[in-house]
């Protein structure tokens, strides 16, 4: 009983094989970096080669420790012919997979005004109406649901099969999906952004149907989400200080925390997932938001 409760043992990682979209920058590299730092082999995905080699680089040179590995590999994850070539690629040099993290995204079209009290566009339901109409388009709505919820879909069914044959190896170990979802999708404000918020939604509400369809179904793959609150990456603010916190979050009410998110409190919550430790836990979204959602209007 004892050694079954060692840290290392309920959370370990060693030789598990893990795939992280938009693995290069921001909330990705954070992850990838924590599942790397403890043990697993990740690739991480992404369009931009040069960022993915240089996040590489990175990891190498702040983890001298580190007891895995992380691979770049490229991939689009709007594009059924790329995700389909990283998945021949993963069997032929893996031949099993046990994390996929979808976390590729994009904030699509935003609406600066919208929150400002004396913008032009305010006046009333015409001027705001109009404003939004003509402001944004049916294709950046497509581009931001493409990337945000459609991707989700097409790369989680690609690699299944591979992440059912990562469920054999380890008795009482189970595979898992983790979409990174957004604070965004939950609570009941656009904060500027009505498609990117209405695309996490969905994002939200697909990890639920491929939780139920594959638990039914007998597939042994587990799908939880994790939605982040404010936090440091290409989509908000490189350097959130405190006097920014609420300016990025956009809520009613300000971020219990003051502060952003780090890097170990995201990775951390995914490790958990993805662990041993996190082999009873299914088809849950758990918001790490500072206390965001606490204090703000949400569907939770």
């Amino acid at each position: 009983m004892s050694d079954s409760l060692r840290f290392d043992t309920i959370f370990n990682l060693q030789g598990r094989v893990a795939l992280v979209t938009g693995g290069g920058t921001g909330i990705g590299f954070q992850i990838s970096s924590g599942l790397a730092a403890n043990g697993a082999k990740v690739y991480i995905t992404g369009r931009r080669k040069e960022t993915l080699e240089n996040a590489v680089k990175e990891f190498g040179e702040k983890h001298k420790d580190a007891t895995g590995s992380i691979t770049a590999l490229t991939m689009d994850v709007t594009d059924r012919t790329s995700i389909a070539a990283a998945r021949d690629l993963i069997a032929s040099k893996e031949g099993r997979l046990h994390i996929l993290v979808n976390n590729a995204g994009q904030t699509g079209p935003v609406s600066p005004w919208f929150e400002n009290p004396n913008a032009p566009q305010r006046q009333n339901a015409e001027t705001i109406g109009r404003s939004l109409f003509e402001g944004e388009s049916f294709e950046s709505w497509s581009s931001v649901y493409n990337v945000n919820t459609f991707s989700i879909f097409f790369v989680t069914t690609a690699f299944l099969g591979l992440l059912a044959k990562g469920s054999e190896d380890v008795a009482g170990y189970t595979s898992s999906v983790i979409n990174i979802t957004s604070v965004s999708g939950i609570v009941k404000l656009a904060q500027n952004h009505f498609a990117y918020n209405s695309a996490k939604a969905a994002a939200s509400h697909l990890t639920k149907m491929m939780t139920t369809e594959f638990a039914v179904k007998n597939i042994p793959v587990r799908v939880c989400a994790v939605a982040p609150g404010v936090w440091e990456s290409e989509m908000t603010v490189a350097k959130i200080t405190p006097d920014l916190v609420d300016r990025v979050g956009k809520g009613l009410q300000p971020v219990p925390a003051k502060r952003p998110g780090l890097a170990g409190e995201i990775a951390g919550t995914v490790i958990y997932l993805v662990s041993p430790a996190g082999c009873y836990t299914n088809g849950q979204e758990i918001a790490v938001d500072g206390g965001y959602l606490m204090v703000n209007p949400s569907t939770s």
